[in-house]
């Protein structure tokens, strides 16, 4: 109670404003808050509009009730048309929940991207003490906020995907550094149930980089929910719909209309069974409260007639084209009959593959390369087979046979006695939803094959190699035409889908499919397999299959604990359990034992591929425990497989090579299948489909940040070790480069990095960033601290790591970047920030002039060595380079070509500093604008200014007298003697803000009344004069070109860090017009090299130590990780006084 209390005395937005505009009539004891503000700038304001728009309006009214009633409907119109002008069209949500979205934005600094899904009240357990405040759950993060004891900003921003563990009346949260608890929740189980959802969405994104996109069709409720958002709803609607689809294994995008209680008559017992009927757009769905009683799917193709029964009370019957069902609900009709009936072709359309093309277009190979022998022959074995069909076929008489059959507890009888060679491909369609996908979809596996036929690619290249490992021993891929037809699935599959493509394993079990169906069956079988039933299986981190593994796991520990440990300790788990899974068994045991098990898989799910993993490990305990080494495991296990046997089968024994290869001289007891299944639903039966889904959830997490984590690691090797940085800071490096990329994703920035990220790339490119985001990253990661000027630094330092040109840098280039600032002698530093200063890194617009010069030096052939490298080629035959050029931008690159790029990289590599190409003026000027910036914040401050304009006087001197060596005339000696210097003068008053400047030969200026201990001495140069003519010095020497020009005394105290550029002017040599731009007015004769640079910086000790001190880049990784969120809000809708 103290705590709420306090929550709600201290809460800022309880509190009165210190300025208020109130509405109190005469007569009445009770005032209105028409406008507040926390300045008296801003309630003036208020006020003021106030004046104009509303008080000559009032004196129209007769009465003070008709003034306060206007004033009430005014303002309240203006807050509503506000709130929906902040609010997307088309927003459904509440009032009180636009409230909380905005208050979010602001306390966080989240953009308009990132959706508020819901916000509860609760306590965050900080040590002992709870603090009460507000849990807010977004798309992408976790967020909690509490006023207690007045520290508003306790924001703990963790991001929701981590929600691992609910205990007892309080949710954990475990983040890569913390443990986080939660707790005080009026409906706990809602709010951890969201937390999973939101969890699953990051994972899903991190996995395949599906960002979250909302449902726009979503079907808008009748009466709104007072605080649900319509996001919660799109997000309970998914939840449902994916429950709903795994039940009766629809397709993906069925999505649920309704359900509503109800009981089916079943006529195979006479009985009326409770339960739920679902409604969907194609589906009509009924699942009994009682697991095995009864399910039943109808498609809507498949009703015929629907109308009322005498049977029951209040009945309704659905004709299909099978036995009648008659539901009992008062509601059903009319929701039924608004659904569309005629949605697919007919049953017998549904083979649309060309028969005479290939045998396998209409039948499995099984029955092509078997023939059809008599029962009879096979003796007992026949007999048996013969049982089983009669079975079945009672059973499809009592229940219906097809799609709308029912579904109890005796059809999973049969299927654990057995079914039928001759109903195997019928029955693996109808219990895997693969008939409902194909009769919908009739012509589709006919068209991608015609697609995908002589396409080439990574995929098909995987293909071809494995083709023929794909069950070499039996008969049907021993020739041409299995061959062909698993060729043609397998390539429309990964044409459907490229974001599998091809895994291995999926030829195995897709050669297994063909024996038992037809093309198009076994193609839509492989649809439900990879896309539903094993989701995540087949991709190129077999993902699936790892959740599973950690399901495994955990299960023996559950069941086996004596056996978990020494299995953890052996490594067998990780070994066996993808073999297994991946390939449903089909891979370890022999062929006609493993399809017992895919029988069950297809009608119960991976339930039984957990089960009969359990009851393997359980039937080999003793053996595995006396095990030494992880190789002795596997042989125990893999003799052991090799000898489940199915001695009902009637197929002629397929040589299992496994068995060959692991067989002994004392060869373990034959295992029944049949007793295997069995003792594995006695022991291991209280499994659940919805446990292994909660499972599934937790070990996602786990596999998913496992796989982030290994990324991580191979990225960071991949770094040279010259770089500079420990592996730690590295990895801390990584996590934040790789959540500026991830927040392009989260927010739909539309710029280039949030193209989705490639998870087949190689690590080191899936995650990169633009210039923006390293624009971010710099500021708040660089030793070079350059106040104003750092987003043009930061731009400059991108155009040089951006290699290749492609507006994106990957880790290694960014890492790149920053250990030039961090690790290096001067030298290596000093070279750095010289690059940044000349093209590429100067932009088009920012070296104008370099490039004047440029095109000057090119036609000097005795200055060659300013030129770039690239430019300097060895031919002086210009068109034959153009043609070079030319054939080299159409011709596609050859393997010559990727030689000559990777010498090019080895020479880059040797770069000494006698390499750097020459600077001109206009690039020393930007090169001195950035030095001043940099020193602004440093507490040597005032000695660097010192030393810098000591060093730029002396460099600008060393260039004057450079040119009398450059073997050159001056450009301007031909040009008459104009009058500029009477002129420039004429100019200087132009500016009032600053004072007359004086100027002597050799002397000092000083500019206004600025101190004159914050003076940068500027060497005079060429007279570039962009900036404030009244900065510009007359010199009596300018007459001539060739005398050393004067050097002025500049106030730093009058001049902004951004303009130092503009001010800066160098005067002397070129008497052209001090307004010209940049490479009109510099004198292009004039150079530095980087040499003389690095000399006169080593005459200041003080430069010397600025440039060698040590910056510990941790400290600036937890800075940035602080406030990292503040930088995704826009600058106009920033809020003064937000704390964070």
């Amino acid at each position: 109670l103290l705590v709420g209390t306090l929550d709600v005395v201290l809460d800022s937005s309880a509190r009165v404003a210190p300025y208020r505009i109130l509405h109190q009539t005469q007569d009445s004891q009770v005032y209105w808050t028409v406008a507040c503000g926390s300045s008296r700038k801003e309630i003036t304001k208020h006020w003021e509009w106030l004046e104009n728009n509303l008080l000559q309006t009032l004196s129209i009214f007769d009465s003070e009730e008709d003034i306060t009633t206007f004033i009430k409907g005014k303002i309240h119109g203006i807050i509503a048309e506000e709130n929906k002008n902040l609010q997307p069209q088309g927003d459904e949500d509440p009032g009180k929940f636009k409230e909380a979205e905005l208050k979010m934005r602001k306390q966080f600094g989240m953009p308009e991207g990132e959706k508020l899904v819901n916000y509860y009240s609760c306590s965050f357990w900080k040590g002992r003490v709870p603090r009460q405040g507000w849990l807010y759950l977004t798309v992408n993060h976790l967020c909690f906020y509490s006023f207690l004891l007045g520290k508003e900003g306790e924001h703990l921003q963790a991001t929701a995907k981590n929600a691992t563990l609910l205990f007892p009346e309080s949710i954990r949260v475990d983040t890569r550094d913390q443990e986080l608890f939660f707790s005080m929740f009026l409906n706990i189980g809602e709010t951890f149930k969201l937390m999973e959802q939101l969890a699953n969405l990051a994972m899903r994104q991190l996995l395949d980089s599906e960002g979250f996109l909302e449902d726009k069709a979503l079907p808008r409720p009748v009466r709104p929910h007072r605080n649900i958002s319509a996001l919660k709803r799109d997000l309970d609607a998914r939840a449902k719909n994916e429950c709903y689809r795994a039940t009766f294994r629809l397709p993906r995008d069925e999505r649920l209309d309704g359900h509503t209680g109800c009981t089916l008559w079943t006529p195979f017992n006479k009985l009326h069974i409770p339960g739920q009927m679902f409604i969907s757009n194609n589906y009509i769905c009924f699942a009994s409260k009682e697991e095995d009683a009864c399910h039943l799917i109808i498609p809507l193709r498949e009703v015929s007639s629907l109308g009322s029964s005498d049977v029951a009370p209040t009945p309704h019957s659905l004709g299909t084209r099978t036995p009648k069902s008659i539901v009992d609900s008062s509601s059903a009709p009319q929701e039924v009959s608004e659904q569309p009936t005629s949605l697919a072709s007919p049953l017998s359309s549904h083979q649309s593959f060309c028969a005479q093309e290939a045998p396998t277009a209409s039948q499995g190979l099984l029955k092509l390369f078997q023939g059809n022998s008599p029962m009879e022959d096979l003796g007992a074995k026949g007999a048996k087979e013969k049982m089983k069909e009669e079975s079945w076929n009672i059973h499809f008489f009592e229940y219906g046979r097809g799609v709308c059959m029912y579904r109890t507890a005796r059809t999973r009888e049969l299927v654990l006695k057995g079914v039928p060679e001759s109903l195997r491909g019928e029955l693996w369609l109808l219990f895997s939803g693969a008939w409902n996908e194909m009769v919908t979809h009739p012509g589709y596996y006919a068209e991608l094959v015609e697609k995908s036929t002589g396409k080439y690619s990574l995929a098909t290249e995987e293909i071809e190699r494995d083709l023929h490992r794909s069950m070499p021993e039996h008969p049907a891929f021993q020739n041409e035409l299995g061959i062909a037809a698993l060729r043609r699935v397998l390539t429309a599959y990964a044409f459907r889908n490229p974001t599998i493509g091809y895994c291995q394993a999926m030829n195995i079990v897709t050669s297994v499919l063909l024996l038992y169906g037809s093309e198009e069956e076994a193609f839509w079988l492989l649809v439900a397999l990879c896309e539903r039933m094993l989701p995540d299986y087949y991709n190129t981190r077999v993902v699936g299959a790892l959740v599973d593994q950690g399901i495994f796991e955990e299960l023996t520990r559950d069941f086996l604990p004596q056996l978990s440990e020494k299995m953890q300790d052996l490594g067998v788990i990780s070994s066996i359990s993808l073999s297994w899974f991946l390939t449903l068994f089909l891979s370890v045991m022999p062929f006609e034992s493993a399809v017992v098990i895919v029988d069950c898989f297809f009608y119960e799910g991976i339930k039984v591929i957990l089960q009969v993993a359990l009851a393997v490990l359980d039937a080999n305990m003793e053996q595995l425990l006396g095990c030494s080494d992880e190789g002795e495991a596997m042989t125990v296990l893999g003799r052991y497989l090799d000898n489940v046997v199915n001695k009902q089968s009637v197929s002629p024994p397929i040589p299992h090579l496994h068995a060959l290869l692991t067989s002994g001289d004392d060869p373990p007891a034959e295992v029944d299948i049949f007793e295997l299944l069995k003792v594995s639903y006695e022991k291991f039966s209280s499994l659940r489909a919805d446990d292994i889904e909660q499972m599934r959830f937790k070990q996602r997490l786990k596999v998913i940040q496992s796989l982030e984590d290994t990324a991580k690691r191979s990225v960071v090797r991949a770094i040279p070790v010259d770089i500079g940085f420990s592996i730690e800071e590295l990895e801390d490096l990584y996590m934040v480069f790789k959540a500026k990329h991830l927040a392009s994703q989260y927010w739909g920035s539309s710029s280039m990095a949030a193209v989705r990220r490639d998870p087949s790339l190689p690590y080191l490119e899936q995650y990169r960033i633009d210039a923006s985001q390293f624009q971010d990253l710099f500021a708040s990661l660089t030793p070079w601290a350059c106040g104003s000027h750092t987003p043009v630094l930061a731009g400059r330092m991108f155009r040089l790591l951006d290699q290749n040109k492609d507006l994106l840098i990957n880790f290694k280039e960014f890492v790149t970047g920053m250990s030039g600032m961090y690790h290096g002698d001067l030298t290596e530093k000093l070279k750095v920030l010289y690059k940044l200063h000349l093209p590429p890194a100067l932009s088009p617009e920012e070296a104008e002039s370099a490039l004047d010069a440029a095109r000057y030096f090119t036609d000097d052939s005795s200055s060659e060595e300013v030129l770039p490298p690239e430019e300097r080629e060895r031919s002086g035959d210009n068109d034959v380079q153009e043609k070079r050029g030319e054939e080299k931008a159409t011709s596609p690159p050859d393997y010559r070509h990727y030689l000559r790029v990777w010498a090019q990289e080895k020479e880059a590599q040797k770069e000494t500093i006698k390499h750097l190409p020459k600077m001109n003026q206009e690039q020393f000027i930007e090169l001195c604008k950035t030095l001043y910036n940099m020193f602004s914040e440093d507490p040597m401050e005032q000695d660097l200014y010192h030393a810098i304009a000591t060093v730029a006087s002396l460099l600008l001197r060393i260039g004057e007298v450079g040119k009398k060596f450059s073997g050159r005339k001056p450009r301007d000696s031909d040009e008459p003697p104009a009058p500029e210097p009477h002129r420039d003068p004429a100019r200087e008053p132009q500016p009032p803000a600053v004072g007359d400047p004086q100027a002597k030969a050799g002397g000092d200026a000083h500019l206004g009344k600025a101190p004159p201990e914050s003076q940068v001495v500027v060497e005079a140069g060429s007279g570039e004069g962009r900036g404030s003519p009244s900065q510009l010095l007359s010199d009596e020497d300018t007459k001539d070109d060739m005398s050393m020009s004067s050097y002025s005394v500049v106030s730093t105290g009058s001049l902004q860090c951004e303009d130092l550029a503009d001010d800066m002017v160098l005067v002397g040599g070129d008497g052209r017009s001090p307004t010209a731009r940049m490479g009109g007015s510099v004198d292009a004769d004039w150079c530095i090299s980087f040499e003389q640079i690095l000399a006169s910086v080593l005459t200041e000790s003080v430069l010397v130590t600025f440039f060698e001190k040590r910056v510990d880049v941790g400290l600036k990784i937890k800075d940035q990780k602080k406030v990292e969120r503040q930088f995704s809000t826009s600058s106009e809708h920033e809020q003064p006084g937000v704390s964070g």
